[in-house]
Formats: structure tokens, sequence, C-alpha cells
């Protein structure tokens, strides 16, 4: 059984920055998919960037098309954390943003659908003021 935490949430003007943090326990996090997710309410929730687990000493990014350029996910795998740097934020980055894992090796199409994540967060809230 694996617990995600996340941190690093709050109120930024627009333009600003934020970064997420995402902390799992346990002791297999390097073999895990981790990803991210952002839900408004009454909205589904929406793939917003995921980080393969390590394979041949790199690991591939997925970002989805609205964040592209403006978000870079990263995970340190000495520390079981992930990451989420936000840069450029807008407005339409406001939301509940929740990380998710499992323990597999998902491809390119398979990491961006909520459905396939074994483990998840309780959210931490993202608002961006106009």
């Amino acid at each position: 059984q694996v617990q995600l935490a996340e941190s690093g949430g709050g109120l930024v003007q627009a333009g600003g920055s934020l970064r997420l943090s995402c902390t799992a326990s346990g002791r297999t996090f390097s073999t895990y998919a981790m990803g991210w997710f952002r839900q408004v309410p009454g909205k589904e929730r929406e793939f917003v960037a995921a980080i393969s687990r390590i394979g041949g000493g790199t690991s591939i990014t997925y970002y989805g098309d609205s964040v592209k350029g403006r978000f870079t996910i990263s995970r340190d795998n000495a520390k079981n954390t992930m990451y989420l740097h936000m840069n450029g934020l807008k407005p339409e980055d406001t939301a509940v943003y929740f990380c998710a894992g499992k323990s597999a090796l998902l491809g390119p199409d398979i990491i961006k659908l909520m459905r396939k994540y074994d483990y998840w967060g309780q959210g931490t809230q993202v608002t961006v003021s106009s």
C-alpha cells in the first residue's frame, strides 16, 4: 500500500509560479509511474502531467496540451517525491491538483488515463487570481 501526500498549493497572481510536491510512502517509489491531475467543481478530473518510472536510467515526461511549455514534472526517487513546477499561471489553472501513482511501466497513451492509477493523494488547492 502506498500513501501519497500533496503540498505546495496556494493563492498566486496570474503570471506567477508555484511548485507542488507529492511525497510517497513505501520503498518502491522508483517503480511507480506518477501523474498529476486537476479538477474543478462540476468537471471531470483532467490530465496535467505524468512521468514514467525510471527505465534504463531515464524517465519520460508527458504533458496535457493546456500546460505544455509552462509546467514541468520531475521526480527525486531518493526523496520519494514528485514535483510539478508551474510557471506562467493563468486563472484557468485554478483547480484542486491531485497526484497519482501506479506500480507499472505505462505507455504514452495509458499514462494519461485517470482510471489506470491505483493510488491518489487528497489534493491541494491552487488558486490563480487575475
